[in-house]
């Protein structure tokens, strides 16, 4: 098992644009799930984009030491939550028309937006998602 800061490096090392820290990757998908529950309203390719955030968390938790998982899954598993209850689950049916779906495993890319606006939502509701309108949220 590994720092955070080997952790970091070796995920760079494998194709990751930088040598990200749990804490701006923490923040990263703090920050979208805030969003995507107001509405979310830039395009499907910076939203798919964004999404990457919490893939990296999951590469990470594979080879972190035990105390740095204990001490972040509280907060990731809080998110997490918050990011279902502001997503639908339609097992990637409509992120897949936009984007290569990745394994079962990385659930997140199995749902989308609850609330549908801008940019996103006009491409999603074209590819089948039903949500709600922001002004009706």
């Amino acid at each position: 098992m590994a720092t955070e800061t080997e952790v970091g490096d070796l995920l760079h090392q494998r194709g990751w644009r930088t040598a990200f820290t749990v804490a701006e990757r923490v923040n990263a998908w703090a920050a979208l799930v805030s969003v995507i529950e107001r509405g979310y309203g830039d395009d499907i390719y910076e939203y798919t984009n964004d999404l990457y955030c919490r893939n990296w968390l999951h590469e990470a938790w594979l080879l972190l030491d035990e105390h740095i998982v204990q001490l972040w899954t509280p907060k990731i598993k809080a998110l997490d939550d918050r990011y279902k209850a502001a997503t639908v689950d339609d097992d990637g049916q409509t992120l897949d028309q936009f984007h290569r779906l990745p394994g079962p495993e990385l659930w997140w890319w199995r749902r989308h937006p609850r609330i549908l606006t801008g940019d996103l939502g006009r491409s999603l509701r074209s590819a089948g998602a039903i949500g709600t309108d922001p002004d009706t949220a």
